[in-house]
């Protein structure tokens, strides 16, 4: 637990708290948005653990990009996609695996990951500081791990040809 509290302190707190619906401070939160993931993928790459590619529409309401998760020297790669929600940041954006969809009962319709019992309670509590790289070390990454490794005992993920 240690070695994710030290990963997580390195990832830029965000200071902005705003949403798509409120203009220049909406530009404000996106530079810290683009600046905290940056921040946070370098550090991945420097301590070889890179996982994923994130990209955003123009507006920095839409995201989407690939994760992917290392099972048994096995590599299982996931489209990922998810819209900021016009409650952000009071409200974590719901991150969706949509080709997971109905393969675990961890996750919802359309592929949203659950991130209820133990993110958001966190994100709650480190609102307006979290942003996306934190959701994504926090939410999607723990989900990962545990999740991927069980559908592939489960047999509901094969191993890519």
């Amino acid at each position: 637990m240690s070695e994710l509290k030290e990963k997580i302190k390195k990832i830029p707190l965000l200071k902005t708290s705003a949403g798509p619906r409120d203009g220049e401070q909406w530009v404000q939160r996106l530079k810290e948005e683009y600046e905290s993931l940056i921040t946070y993928v370098e550090a991945n790459k420097e301590a070889d653990a890179h996982w994923f590619n994130l990209e955003s529409n123009a507006a920095g309401t839409r995201w989407f990009g690939t994760v992917w998760y290392y099972h048994e020297q096995v590599k299982y790669e996931f489209d990922l996609e998810f819209d900021i929600p016009v409650t952000y940041p009071q409200n974590p954006p719901e991150l969706a695996l949509p080709q997971l969809d109905g393969k675990t009962l961890k996750m919802y319709r359309g592929g949203k990951i659950c991130l209820t019992v133990h993110f958001h309670p966190l994100w709650t509590r480190n609102v307006p500081k979290f942003g996306i790289a934190h959701a994504m070390a926090l939410g999607m990454g723990p989900w990962l791990a545990a999740e991927v490794p069980h559908m592939v005992r489960e047999g509901y993920l094969k191993p890519p040809a």
